[in-house]
């Protein structure tokens, strides 16, 4: 311990580093000023201290103190002892140059005021001098470590990199490998957009031309990485010449957005590889939260499929604005445990509930709903995969539409506020079970929401998948029927990037083993967005919901599969078919080339946001869909083989690939009423 305590001692009084720096040029300041104007003398009397006139040199020699404590404490508080000079910039220039200016003029009226009118010469050139051994010492510094870091990049090897950019961004991210010391990127030239830059030169590398010059400039200074580095480009311009970046075959990065500016951290540590979202050419949906997240505040919320991908996003969205209760309800207990710990970890006031369970289980659903009675559903749980569900139908009937169906009911009788259905674009003309087991689903919504309306939603009758007395606890009645006022809606959209079962990580790991990468066919086009979107979209239907409706997203353009397993290749620095090769495998059972997002049937009207519309329910007879449900649950856990054909006649627009088998009667268990259950 006592040998410990002088180091600690010292360590305590040792002066920062900076305060030494500073007090050096302190010092050399008070010689500055006064050799500055000893010079201008020397100079104006042709270099010889024997011409210069007495009275000239006493003025001089007697405002020298005066002087030089005037300009320490002028410079003090024009904070050139505070700046931390490796990173001199223009702000620190113009304040010097402030200072100098301060203190020059300070110079000339106190030596003529109170001493001696001194030549005109003197002034002049006293305050240059001044201003530049000042200013000159300061940015020495700077000048040294940019020298040393050019020197050490010199017996190094280089990446020869092209920016994207020479506004404000791109010279940050110029300047920032300029003087890194660990970068072993040297920009050989920059592309802008703007004629009036181009043949001119930012921080000395040349602005070569626009981006039709990409490909040439590449070649001409063989570039090996390109830095994109226009943050405020339009998704549209990011796309044309990302995709002409890509045709270069180097490595590409991007600025993340514009609001790295204003933060100011735009730095080459900023710079993130470009993702395949960059390439889709549509500006990402900003939806105004403000009344979605009041309309959640305070209420208990239920998530089934919360662990999935648009379920855990949707928890993690909902749990940042202060729910009264969220509930996450899935089958799969994994993913719900690692939600559970991201939520509890970043959230510890939460008052968060997982619970584990099938929407297959109407006796656990109605546990769930008479415990925590939530206010809000959103309903995410579902098979998803087209081809797996076509080889296993019954199963997405099983899990899609009766989960649905039960979920719904005990929301309704248990007196849900709102319940919001997650459906699919394959939801329309569907091709395969999937996609019309998720137009099921909407129908099941609009039925419902059409008999709680009228006032009669115990007309909805109750599907049990067990028989016997035993159900009588799911045929009770919670709520007189006056009382129910669920509102149901549907909200429909496209693939959603990078989730599970989505096409982008299967291309990733099939290039990260050399390929061949496998599209099923050239000419396939699917619509794409982000999976915040996605919970975006979920969240506005339960505020714009009115019941009935199906929400629908403007998703832009479709974008070509096949062009973006060829994007992805590129951006991974390969040569598609060159490479890594791309195989065309042909269209799986139940897929189709191109996916609608509405109906012909369907109109369209506008919601507050313009990129939402809300699609006009597809008339159908309720009573008849209702009649219809129990025979299709009965053929569905029978595993029928006519599965397909029996929706095909409840979904009009299903038009399944391949034969069909003549649909047979579904027989009516002894045990199950057609009629409304009475109440119990």
């Amino acid at each position: 311990m006592e040998k410990k305590a002088p180091d600690k001692f010292m360590r305590k009084t040792r002066l920062p580093h900076w305060k030494v720096i500073s007090f050096l040029l302190l010092i050399f300041d008070a010689a500055a000023v006064n050799v500055s104007f000893l010079a201008a003398l020397w100079l104006r009397f042709d270099c010889q201290f024997s011409l210069i006139p007495q009275v000239y040199l006493g003025a001089w020699m007697h405002f020298t103190l005066f002087y030089t404590a005037f300009c320490l404490l002028v410079f003090w508080l024009g904070k050139l002892y505070q700046s931390i000079w490796r990173f001199a910039s223009f702000h620190e220039l113009e304040r010097s140059l402030v200072v100098n200016a301060i203190t020059g003029a300070a110079h000339i009226l106190g030596i003529s005021l109170i001493f001696q009118r001194m030549p005109i010469s003197y002034y002049a050139v006293g305050i240059v001098l001044q201003t530049v051994l000042v200013t000159a010492i300061r940015f020495a510094y700077r000048f040294v470590l940019l020298l040393r870091s050019s020197r050490g990049k010199q017996g190094s090897a280089l990446h020869r990199v092209m920016l994207i950019g020479a506004g404000s961004a791109g010279q940050l991210i110029l300047r920032d490998l300029m003087k890194s010391n660990e970068s072993r990127d040297k920009v050989c030239c920059i592309i802008d957009d703007n004629p009036n830059k181009w043949n001119r030169y930012v921080e000395g590398v040349p602005v070569v031309g626009g981006r039709e010059d990409i490909l040439l400039a590449c070649e001409k200074y063989k570039i090996e990485r390109i830095y994109f580095a226009i943050p405020s480009a339009s998704a549209v311009d990011k796309r044309d010449i990302l995709d002409v970046c890509k045709e270069t075959g180097c490595e590409l990065k991007t600025l993340p957005g514009i609001f790295q500016l204003v933060e100011g951290s735009v730095t080459v540590g900023a710079m993130k590889d470009v993702a395949i979202e960059d390439l889709l050419g549509r500006e990402p949906i900003q939806a105004d939260m403000t009344d979605v997240f009041n309309f959640l505040a305070g209420k208990t919320i239920l998530v089934t499929g919360g662990g999935g991908s648009i379920g855990s996003e949707l928890c993690r969205q909902i749990a940042s604005h202060n729910p009264r209760q969220l509930i996450i309800f899935d089958i799969y207990e994994n993913n719900a445990y690692e939600i559970q710990l991201e939520l509890r970890d970043k959230y510890p006031e939460l008052n968060l509930v997982t619970l584990i369970g099938s929407v297959r289980d109407s006796r656990r659903l109605e546990q769930v709903f008479s415990q925590y009675h939530p206010d809000v559903v959103y309903h995410a749980a579902a098979h998803k995969h087209v081809p797996l569900m076509e080889d296993s139908p019954c199963e997405a009937i099983k899990n899609n539409v009766i989960g649905t169906y039960k979920t719904a009911y005990a929301a309704m009788v248990h007196g849900c506020r709102r319940f919001v259905l997650i459906s699919t674009d394959k939801a329309v003309n569907p091709t395969n079970i999937m996609g019309a087991s998720k137009r099921l689903c909407e129908m099941v919504i609009q039925t419902l929401d059409r008999k709680v309306q009228e006032g009669r939603p115990y007309d909805v009758p109750v599907l049990f998948t067990h028989g016997g007395k035993e159900t009588d606890t799911e045929g009770r009645r919670h709520l007189p029927a006056e009382d129910i006022h669920t509102e149901f809606v549907a909200v429909r959209f496209g693939n959603v990037l990078g989730s599970n079962g989505s096409v982008v990580p299967v291309f990733k790991r099939q290039i990260a083993k050399g390929g061949p990468v496998t599209v099923t066919h050239p000419d396939i086009i699917r619509y794409f967005m982000t999976v915040r979107e996605a919970v975006s979209l979920v969240l506005l239907a339960g505020t714009y919901a009115k019941g009935g409706e199906i929400f629908v997203l403007d998703m832009g353009s479709p974008v070509k599969i096949d062009t973006l397993a060829r994007n992805l290749i590129r951006l991974s620095g390969f040569v598609p078919d060159q490479d890594i090769k791309i195989e065309y495998t042909g269209l799986r059972p139940g897929e189709k080339l191109y996916e609608e997002k509405l109906m012909a049937e369907e109109g369209l009207r506008k919601t507050p946001n313009d990129l939402i519309h809300i699609g006009s329910p597809i008339p159908f007879d309720a009573d008849t869909f209702l009649q219809q449900m129990d025979p299709l649950m009965e053929a569905a856990y029978a595993n029928r083989e006519d599965i397909r054909a029996l929706v095909a006649d409840m979904v009009s627009t299903y038009h399944p690939a391949g034969e069909q088998h003549p649909v047979e009667p579904a027989p009516v268990r002894a045990d199950r009423a057609r009629e409304p259950v009475p109440a119990r």
